[in-house]
């Protein structure tokens, strides 16, 4: 693909489906659990999932932080160096490195920590042990899942969205059947489902290594000079996505503690969908910045800003369907979420509407807010992408969910979100707006232009 020339609209969509198709697949893994967990376990099966799901925050996050940050550098300096010198090369071998410290960190901490880990993350008697065996499979594979995300961010920059897809796929057409077969007809429960879900990210992985046997591939493991400083640089760009995914699992954890001490544990199982759901909308946000960032970043190297806000325009328009869509599906039929994810008891059925609704109504504004972070990581302004991620992962989000309920009542928690995404969007409107004014404007363009106005 030719991001510095070719045609803008075919590019992004080849890319957006790509990058959907490997985003949703993703979440497969959360659903597929939550669902047969729910239906085999009940509602204790889905709120230890919920207990769980901070794991899979912090794990994906670290993965992003070195993928995203490393393939936006990558592909600014290709888009900036039209011979490919190798220095691009130099990042990632930077971002490997920096995946396997992370990895090993985060491994140890769960292998060491893992009782009051989940306890601090939510779990009581009866749900720590239920945590506890869906984990102990998932525990021998679990830095596969930070290098899954990493090495599919820089397959994207490297011209092959395609084979991203297809390993995240794979995976989650194995983790669907597994699942099944293990916690049904092999009667293993919590423990099928996580074995499942760690050898689906086995097969992942296994197909991601293909990219480095094609004559296609470009990206190398070369010697680094100024270790320290691109790893600097890599942090700095991709902590935003990494923060995304960590403030979720932040959020999670206050949630779970304030669902506990006001609504009860019928609403905790409740809750326990309603992040599967809002990982599913965020993912649909991933894709679109997933499939933008490439484009954008390289004609950024390039000086390229008409092309960079053409991509902008098909971005934002794939956001207004996507927040559309998820919100009004989920005020529609909210209680087709709790009858996928678990066997509701009557009283779940009687509260889970008015809950879900409430919520629902942050997905309207969450897509817009999350490509915001990509974008701005894209032309290199990660000072707004920072701003964007800890304002709305923490800060505000963070802030309401603690105060609303001890100014109100146990209900007004669930508005939380939808204050905080509309409280975000109005600084990332600004923000977005002075930036796309101040994207470079050169020459050479008009050029292409009038080329393309010639040819047609």
């Amino acid at each position: 693909m030719d991001f510095l020339h070719g045609n803008i609209k075919q590019i992004y969509f080849k890319y957006l489906v790509a990058a959907f198709g490997s985003a949703i697949i993703t979440s497969i893994y959360s659903i597929v659990d939550m669902a047969m967990v729910g239906q085999y376990q009940g509602p204790d099966g889905t709120a230890a999932l919920a207990v769980v799901a901070p794991v899979w925050n912090l794990i994906y996050s670290l993965g992003l932080l070195m993928g995203i940050g490393g393939g936006v550098i990558f592909s600014i300096e290709r888009g900036g160096n039209a011979k490919h010198t190798g220095n691009e090369n130099q990042y990632f071998t930077v971002a490997v490195i920096g995946s396997v410290f992370w990895a090993g960190l985060a491994w140890a901490v769960l292998v060491l920590l893992e009782t009051p880990l989940l306890t601090f993350f939510g779990a009581n008697q009866t749900l720590l042990p239920l945590a506890q065996q869906y984990l102990k499979p998932v525990k021998s594979v679990f830095p596969l899942f930070l290098f899954n995300q990493m090495l599919a961010a820089f397959l994207r920059n490297d011209n092959d969205p395609a084979l991203a897809t297809a390993a995240v796929l794979s995976g989650g057409v194995f983790n669907v059947f597994g699942d099944w077969f293990f916690v049904f007809p092999c009667n293993m429960g919590l423990y099928g489902a996580g074995l499942a879900t760690a050898l689906g990210s086995v097969v992942s992985f296994c197909v991601i290594l293909t990219h480095f046997f094609k004559r296609t591939n470009t990206l190398r493991l070369v010697k680094i000079t100024s270790f320290f400083r691109k790893f600097s640089k890599i942090s700095g760009i991709g902590f935003s996505s990494f923060f995304i995914d960590v403030a979720m699992g932040i959020l999670t954890i206050l949630f779970n503690r304030q669902i506990m001490k006001y609504p009860g544990s019928d609403a905790l199982a409740i809750y326990g969908p309603i992040i599967i759901v809002s990982t599913f909308v965020q993912c649909c946000a991933y894709s679109v910045g997933e499939a933008a960032q490439p484009i954008i970043s390289t004609n950024y190297g390039s000086g390229k800003g008409s092309r960079i806000r053409e991509t902008l325009h098909l971005a934002l328009g794939s956001m207004v369907f996507f927040g559309i869509f998820w919100t009004a599906l989920s005020l529609a039929c909210p209680n087709l979420y709790i009858r996928i994810f678990m066997s509701p008891t009557p009283a779940i059925l009687a509260i889970a509407p008015a809950i879900i609704r409430i919520y629902a109504v942050s997905f309207l504004l969450l897509p817009f807010n999350i490509f915001s972070t990509y974008y701005f990581q894209a032309i290199l302004q990660p000072v707004a992408s920072f701003i964007v991620s800890v304002a709305r992962g923490l800060v505000i989000s963070g802030f309401l969910i603690l105060l609303l309920p001890i100014l109100f009542h146990a209900e007004s928690l669930w508005l939380a979100m939808p204050i905080t995404e509309f409280l975000a969007a109005i600084y990332v409107t600004i923000q977005m707006k002075r930036a796309a004014e101040a994207l470079p404007e050169k020459d050479e363009e008009a050029s292409d232009r009038k080329l393309k106005a010639m040819e047609g």
